[in-house]
């Protein structure tokens, strides 16, 4: 084992196998309970729910392939997708929108069909920024709405997006359910002790799932692989930002990061492919098809 893995006391929750061991696991349900209703101001939207398929396929072999980080169904049959988004991606949010069509397409019938629908919620964890007019604005809820009246349009289909980068707030200025599950999630890995503000059983019971030496061998290694393909995502971007910088001001930047991926995103998937990462999870942090990373 590595030893900064050593080191760590708690999981990364922005790594792949992070995320599903704390929100997708039957075991640990009552922790997803808990996140998803702290994002609605006290709205509660579910008391229960089933975990559902996180792999779904388009409607002919040709279409891409989706995968979920956490999808599940309430008891009334609304579909909740929940994404760890781990790096800037330049489409991300045609990406979220193309995901949601998955659990609104799902629900048609054959035969006869009024075209009734389940509510769909699609919630974004990013671990970057994408709106920087307002830099302590980061928690967005987004609905159709009619531009004109300024009133919903449509409720039933609903956006949650975190920039968990622009959230700072220190442990003794936590209020609330809502800000105690982003400050964990914030800083989760770095922390030695559970804090003293997090002191309800939810909380008990997410430090005790997110304690590495509580893992099996096979979990350590599953975890510890995840975790390269985190750090090597990371290391792309500081690359890119790096170059962006050599060239100078906002201009240099994006020139910077769009040619640093260009440069390493081959690279990265074969780094991926030799630790046996699955190529839609290699797809999804390089940007590369799934022909392209057959073919390296």
């Amino acid at each position: 084992m590595a030893d900064k893995l050593l080191k760590d006391k708690y999981i990364n929750p922005y790594t792949d196998f992070g995320f599903k061991v704390l929100f997708g696991t039957e075991m640990n349900k009552e922790l997803l309970l808990s996140f998803v209703n702290s994002l609605f101001k006290g709205k509660e939207i579910i008391r229960d729910l089933t975990y559902l398929n996180t792999e779904h396929l388009g409607n002919s072999e040709v279409d891409r392939r989706a995968v979920f980080d956490v999808y599940c169904e309430n008891e009334q049959g609304e579909k909740i997708l929940i994404e760890m988004q781990r790096g800037e991606q330049q489409f991300f949010k045609d990406r979220s929108l193309y995901y949601s069509t998955f659990p609104i397409r799902e629900q048609g019938e054959k035969g006869e069909w009024d075209y009734h629908l389940k509510a769909v919620y699609v919630i974004g964890v990013l671990n970057f920024t994408f709106d920087h007019k307002d830099e302590g604005y980061f928690h967005h809820e987004v609905q159709l709405m009619d531009i004109h009246t300024k009133e919903v349009f449509y409720e039933k289909l609903t956006f949650v997006y975190l920039e968990m980068p622009k959230f700072n707030k220190r442990e003794e200025e936590l209020d609330g359910m809502f800000e105690k599950w982003l400050f964990v999630l914030r800083n989760l890995s770095r922390l030695m002790e559970r804090p003293k503000a997090l002191q309800e059983r939810i909380f008990t019971k997410l430090f005790d799932a997110a304690e590495i030496a509580k893992f099996t061998k096979e979990q350590y290694e599953a975890y510890e692989d995840s975790l390269k393909v985190y750090r090597d995502w990371q290391s792309t971007i500081a690359t890119a930002e790096h170059k962006g910088e050599e060239k100078g001001m906002e201009k240099g930047l994006k020139q910077g990061r769009a040619e640093g991926r260009a440069e390493e995103r081959i690279e990265n998937a074969r780094n991926f492919k030799k630790l046996g990462v699955a190529t839609d999870i290699i797809s999804q942090a390089t940007g590369l098809s799934a022909e392209e990373i057959g073919s390296l």
